[in-house]
């Protein structure tokens, strides 16, 4: 189980229950758009738990390259999830609010959850925030630029859901703090409004990214370097031709590439050297199958096999 999930889901749930409690006291703005907001998150971890569950389960016949591909179709849940219960609730309660401005009081209590929400929410991202560093340190990427392009969707969903957590409550606090400076309700409902936006830019950035994978997503360039280095190197193979890696799943790939063999052996011969450079390949974790098949000598790296 995804513990980077596990503890995003703990932290969120019981944030969410505080800001409903914090909202409904003070009746401001503001914490009713966080109050959806961890909500949605809350409900969102619960798909990036399944995401991760049934992604991983082994190929069988109907499906030979595995379930990898149901954690970018169940984050897509998480992502619209994000937007109706989140960004929606919170512009259209901001609106109301504008249009028919309220009262709120308690606004030590607004504070005081605001300041437990971000030590709760802050824990939860520096989980996400270590696990993504590490992975961009191994594959010599940014921290951000990862987490942007990693195959995996629920990291990159706990990371951004965290960080917007994180900025609106920054924008919460404001809120409520000129509400209470200027007796305005205005602020408040403002707050909403931009807590709602920052939801809605960051669930469309999601449904993006997840739709790239659904589609079909090459591996970057760096990957595929050193997958040319790895065949390139392989005993018997004098060079490699076409060469694609496609993501089937977090960290897994489906590859197909074209080889030069050394020697001039029968076609029998030829088909089992093969055969036992697909299984070194797919002794690796992140290759759930390799198509190899023998290229013409000289052919041009970015050949397409005919």
């Amino acid at each position: 189980m995804n513990v980077t999930v596990i503890i995003a889901f703990t932290a969120n749930a019981l944030v969410a229950l505080a800001k409903t409690a914090a909202a409904l006291l003070t009746g401001s703005a503001s914490m009713v758009a966080e109050a959806a907001h961890s909500w949605a998150d809350t409900g969102n971890e619960v798909f990036l738990l399944v995401a991760d569950r049934r992604s991983k389960r082994a190929p069988d016949q109907s499906h030979p390259l595995g379930y990898g591909r149901e954690a970018y179709v169940w984050s897509m849940f998480a992502a619209l999830g994000l937007f109706v219960a989140g960004a929606a609730v919170s512009i259209t309660h901001g609106i109301q609010q504008l249009v028919h401005p309220g009262e709120a009081s308690n606004f030590g209590v607004a504070y005081a959850v605001l300041a437990l929400a971000f030590v709760l929410e802050g824990v939860s991202f520096l989980q996400a925030f270590r696990q993504v560093g590490r992975e961009a340190e191994a594959v010599d990427r940014d921290l951000l630029e990862h987490a942007l392009h990693t195959s995996d969707p629920t990291l990159r969903a706990v990371f951004a859901e965290d960080a917007a957590a994180l900025i609106g409550l920054a924008i919460a606090g404001t809120g409520v703090l000129l509400h209470e400076i200027t007796g305005s309700s205005v602020p408040d409902a403002v707050g909403s409004i931009l807590v709602g936006v920052l939801l809605a830019v960051v669930a469309a950035v999601l449904v993006d990214r997840n739709r790239r994978f659904l589609v079909g997503m090459q591996a970057p360039a760096g990957i595929l370097a050193a997958a040319r280095g790895r065949l390139s190197a392989m005993p018997g193979v004098s060079s490699v031709g076409y060469l694609h890696m496609e993501f089937v799943g977090p960290h897994r790939v489906y590859l197909v590439a074209s080889v030069d063999l050394i020697g001039d052996d029968v076609e029998s011969t030829v088909a089992d050297r093969l055969r036992a450079l697909e299984d070194e390949l797919e002794s690796e974790d992140v290759i759930v199958e390799a198509v190899l098949t023998v290229s013409r000598p000289g052919q041009p790296p970015d050949s397409h096999l005919t």
